[in-house]
């Protein structure tokens, strides 16, 4: 199995980019988010991998981080998620925003995904949640919390109002949360949106 890929990126369209090893060897790769924004045209890139073996091809997947492959592992064990859907789940927001997401059971979250339905996203919820903690994803202290409620109750409002998800994440992410309604914390955005 090839477990990290190291070369230099002669390449790059979408989240596909072909990296060449100093071996000689080119190999074509599927990147997540994270790996994406690392993977420029010239440059070197470390990936960690994930090979698909299918009766009719072998796609690699790579990651920037150990954690975006674990919690990409972790999709695959649901039933109903393939590679390229987990792929698709880590575009959601980065590891702990999803871990987080998965951990207070946000459903509507999770549904964003093209091809994750009501249904297939509760069987996330309910299977990841335990194997999260067992993998180190969580942190004991990362519990469902007023202000982790309020917080992706302003990012669903932004997105409501037209904002991209992107543009509601950064945004979020500068807000001080502490003990303020959702009402605030989205009142607050919208002045740091101007």
């Amino acid at each position: 199995m090839i477990g990290c890929l190291k070369g230099v990126v002669l390449d790059q369209k979408g989240n596909k980019a072909l990296i060449m090893t100093p071996g000689g060897v080119g190999y074509a790769a599927l990147l997540s988010v994270g790996a994406c924004a690392l993977a420029q045209p010239g440059s070197e890139i470390t990936l960690q991998t994930y090979l698909v073996v299918r009766e009719d091809a072998l796609e690699l997947f790579g990651f920037n981080s150990s954690e975006e492959k674990t919690l990409f592992e972790l999709f695959l064990l649901v039933n109903g998620v393939g590679p390229k859907t987990a792929l698709h789940l880590l575009a959601l927001g980065s590891v702990s925003e999803i871990k987080n997401a998965i951990g207070r059971g946000d459903v509507s979250y999770l549904t964003k995904v093209s091809g994750i339905g009501a249904k297939t996203a509760e069987r996330i919820v309910v299977e990841l949640r335990s194997k999260m903690k067992d993998h180190s994803l969580t942190n004991s202290s990362e519990k469902s919390s007023p202000t982790s409620d309020a917080v992706s109750d302003v990012i669903d409002g932004l997105e409501a109002l037209g904002y991209s998800s992107i543009e509601a994440r950064d945004i979020v992410k500068v807000l001080d949360a502490a003990g303020k309604t959702s009402e605030q914390l989205l009142r607050e955005a919208l002045r740091k949106m101007k």
